[in-house]
């Protein structure tokens, strides 16, 4: 539940996250993210934030590193506001905007010439996908660190780490995994209901949660039926309103 990296530098708070899954909630985490690292950058500054004259603030700086499956721009612009109701969003007293990158193989190409370990990371994850089709997991991951040229700066380090590297890949893809299983859970007890609209309520409510990064809720719903029908409500998924 912490940004990935962070950091104070010419007065920016540079803040990034890499994801390997689209999440639309990510301007309200950052925000959470970037008021506690406010509190701290005044702590360290023995700074008070009730005091008459105005405190001093680094610039944030918000930005997410997005390598997923799914088709998604090269960049985007996530903003808090889409979370609002469309008709008082410009009322709204607080504006937050985040900046999505895509890093996959392909993408981003100014990005990725400015950035070399980044463009063989693509390169890497790419590789492992392909040769996943074929062999599994976990010797993709073997195979394409094997294979990556020894020009790259990341080798040496993919070498010598190879089982941490291994670890953290494999437990990220069967998080990812452990997701599609929660949605095709839902779909089936949809299915079960015996009729469409039941499916759909249930496949709606599953990914919304998923997305919104609340896996044990997701896991409830499923198990728990009076849960269920609290997050439908939650959610304005009421019978006839897929």
């Amino acid at each position: 539940m912490h940004n990935a990296v962070s950091f104070l530098i010419s007065g920016e708070m540079n803040m990034y996250e890499q994801q390997s899954s689209y999440n639309p909630n990510m301007p309200l985490r950052m925000l959470q993210y970037a008021s506690s690292l406010y509190e701290k950058d005044l702590l360290s500054r023995k700074k008070n934030k009730y005091s008459r004259t105005l405190v001093s603030l680094p610039v944030p700086k918000l930005v997410v590193f997005y390598n997923g499956r799914d088709e998604e721009p090269d960049e985007q612009t996530l903003r808090l506001s889409d979370a609002f109701a469309e008709e008082l969003r410009d009322e709204a007293d607080i504006a937050v905007r985040v900046r999505m990158i895509n890093i996959n193989a392909g993408r981003s190409p100014g990005m990725m010439r400015a950035c070399e370990p980044l463009n063989e990371y693509a390169w890497i994850i790419d590789r492992i996908r392909t040769y996943e089709q074929i062999v599994g997991l976990e010797e993709a991951i073997d195979r394409s660190i094997d294979e990556m040229p020894a020009r790259y700066k990341l080798k040496p380090y993919l070498d010598a780490h190879r089982e941490e590297v291994k670890n953290m890949l494999l437990t990220e893809y069967n998080e990812t995994a452990q997701m599609e299983l929660f949605r095709e859970e839902g779909r089936a007890m949809g299915r079960a209901e015996g009729r469409t609209e039941g499916e759909n309520r249930m496949g709606a409510l599953i990914s919304w949660l998923l997305k919104a990064g609340r896996n044990a809720d997701a896991l409830k719903v499923i198990q728990d039926p009076g849960y269920r029908e609290q997050m439908y409500q939650e959610m304005g998924l009421s019978p006839g309103n897929p």
